[in-house]
């Protein structure tokens, strides 16, 4: 039971980013945008517990309410639509900070199963770490475009499924490489000579 209560801001944070652009592209021309920003205030307040574990949670909790006061005070749409954007900013900045301050994003996940990583491992899950943070560029850069030139169901439908789709894609395609290096690796190390032979 206490496992589940800690988990569960998570899991609330989690369903708000899923089905946010959805409730925008169904409440737009039908709710006004102040009211809107109400779901952007929503998944603001589901990140607070977030806020004692690390620094970034702040500047992400900073700029979703600043987006949802320039809707309110606007009643405006824009801003709500910028929200994928300002997640994939954050996303890259943890990323790209855990690359500049060893260890990886992807490393500290790693290590959750297995604590003793080869070193092989430890470079292979910087590599990751870097391939995501191209993701979230591009996936940042394609939300800006949709937010900003592109019609609030095309916005929606890249936001709210494409995007996760090319998410479980770099998911699933990284696990097959995984487990491609990790048996290369396996098999250099039953050689005589070792990995270099």
């Amino acid at each position: 039971m206490q496992n589940i209560k800690r988990h569960l801001p998570a899991a609330a944070s989690l369903l708000v980013t899923l089905v946010y652009p959805l409730a925008i592209w169904l409440g737009h021309g039908r709710v006004e945008p102040r009211l809107l920003a109400l779901l952007l205030v929503l998944a603001a307040a589901s990140r607070l517990p977030a806020l004692k574990l690390n620094r970034s949670s702040r500047w992400w909790l900073a700029g979703a309410l600043l987006l949802a006061a320039l809707a309110i005070w606007n009643n405006a749409l824009l801003p709500l639509k910028l929200y994928p954007v300002l997640v994939n900013l954050g996303m890259l900045a943890v990323f790209g900070y855990s690359l500049h301050a060893p260890p990886s994003v992807i490393e500290r996940m790693a290590r959750l199963s297995d604590p003793a990583l080869p070193a092989y491992a430890v470079a292979y899950t910087r590599r990751v770490t870097q391939v995501w943070c191209g993701f979230f560029v591009i996936n940042g850069t394609l939300a800006m475009v949709t937010a900003v030139w592109a019609s609030a169901a095309v916005w929606s439908l890249y936001n709210g499924v494409l995007a996760y789709v090319l998410m479980g894609c770099l998911f699933a395609g990284e696990y097959l490489v995984r487990i491609v290096v990790r048996r290369r690796h396996r098999r250099l190390e039953r050689q005589p000579d070792g990995p270099h032979a």
